[in-house]
């Protein structure tokens, strides 16, 4: 599990002046790692650390030579047109190459004159996938959101039994998975009122969000060798926003017996800025069930997951309407929650997809859920925020939604900060809904 060292020190300040605001979601104890070429041009994709407003060209600064050591191997495969090597070469070179962007980003760095001209304006700039996405797993580690959902369907019995004993998850489809700005259309699918005797296929007439975390998989493991819980976390490279887009009138007709299928596939959304376990360091908390719950099997429990397991990630979902965008008013949040009121931690997630020897490879990438929390206003769906479609959310311009329309946008953020520690975040993750193909 990644410690404190000196890339954390909150009077760190960089030579690029943006990173030295207070408020940037990137400061030099961030450093986070995206794929990135400039706006319109027909550059080669390459790798990219964001540092205030400015990122840093890797591919520029890996010909210049500026890394060198056990630095030298990690950012070359941090120039690369995907992260999969880097994310390969496992914690130990990640954390190597981060302590070298540190130093030489650094006031008074007498690296300075190379890298600043390897810096290219965030503002220039455009993003794809920040690696290729081999498997995408989706979890359930809310256990307000399984509640809430569950209360919607059983009244009587909201939360299965199984629950509380193991980590719920899903394999889903990685093709359909999309970088921040994605736009996509509404999915058709077949929909069966309850009053109906047959369904229909249609465009979906519930479009619903989930915010959630990503969790990109690091170093692999071989088939047949799960990754114990001491070792997860070293398995693991950092944390994206995801929006995990869901059609809630296709998804109760098709999910049994086996889960969601059309529902979920059309499109996923991440941010194109991952940050690092490392950089998350000093945003860790306790990680434990209520003293009443079943405790975690000995597989999915350590000491080190029980000390600082939890991450205290601040998360909030906005919606801009086109009537929004027209009137240039700003986007309106619809709801505000917190990573550490997850029921299963990222270590978790990783030691039970593995503890049969299921083989996870550089790039993959864990869904945490819908991460809703304990009341109603830290909901993280629609379909939860409007008590599944009866209680339409109230939006500043005199608009209402309870499902979304075609032309909304939904943008998700996420940031840690605490007494003592540089404020860090995550950037953006944005999307909107367009009308179905042929209308």
């Amino acid at each position: 599990m990644p410690t404190l060292n000196e890339t954390h020190d909150p009077k760190l300040t960089s030579w690029v002046a943006s990173a030295n605001d207070g408020r940037t979601d990137f400061p030099i104890q961030n450093l986070p790692f995206a794929v990135f070429r400039r706006q319109g041009s027909q550059e080669a994709w390459r790798g990219g650390v964001a540092i205030g407003d400015q990122i840093v060209d890797m591919a520029a600064a890996a010909q210049a030579g500026v890394f060198q050591g056990d630095a030298a191997a990690p950012a070359q495969a941090a120039a690369e047109s995907t992260l999969n090597q880097l994310m390969g070469l496992g914690a130990a070179a990640a954390s190597a190459l981060r302590r070298a962007l540190s130093q030489a980003l650094r006031t008074g760095s007498a690296q300075q004159g190379a890298l600043q001209a390897c810096l290219v304006p965030q503002a220039e700039a455009e993003y794809t996938l920040p690696a290729r996405i081999g498997d995408y797993t989706d979890f359930y580690t809310s256990v307000h959101h399984a509640t809430n959902i569950g209360r919607l369907f059983r009244p009587d019995n909201p939360l299965l039994p199984n629950y509380k004993w193991v980590p719920i998850g899903y394999h889903g489809r990685a093709s359909s998975i999309g970088i921040s700005g994605q736009a996509f259309k509404r999915p058709k699918g077949q929909v069966k009122p309850p009053e109906a005797d047959t369904p229909v296929v249609k465009p979906s007439a519930r479009m619903d969000i989930e915010l959630e975390l990503g969790v990109f998989v690091g170093r692999a493991n071989a088939l047949g060798e799960p990754i114990g819980i001491e070792q997860a976390e070293s398995h693991i490279f950092g944390l994206v926003l995801f929006n995990d887009w869901s059609a809630r009138d296709i998804q109760p007709w098709e999910y049994q017996p086996l889960g969601p299928f059309l529902s979920k596939n059309f499109a996923s959304t991440i941010s194109p800025w991952i940050v690092t376990m490392e950089a998350l360091a000093p945003f860790r908390t306790p990680f434990a069930h209520p003293e009443d719950d079943p405790q975690p099997l000995p597989y999915l429990s350590s000491t080190g997951n029980s000390t600082a397991g939890g991450l205290d990630i601040e998360l909030e979902a906005l919606i801009e309407t086109a009537q929004m965008r027209a009137a240039h008013a700003g986007p309106a949040r619809i709801t505000h929650t917190n990573y550490r009121h997850a029921y299963w931690t990222a270590a978790q997630m990783v030691t039970h997809h593995t503890v049969n020897g299921c083989n996870l490879q550089p790039g993959d990438l864990l869904g945490t859920g819908t991460l809703s929390g304990p009341t109603l206003d830290q909901a993280c769906a629609l379909i939860e925020l409007t008590t599944g479609g009866k209680n339409p959310i109230q939006l500043p311009n005199g608009e209402q939604r309870t499902w979304l329309e075609d032309g909304d946008t939904v943008i998700l953020r996420g940031w840690c900060q605490r007494e003592g520690a540089a404020r860090i975040g995550f950037g953006e993750c944005t999307g909107t809904v367009l009308p179905a193909q042929g209308g």
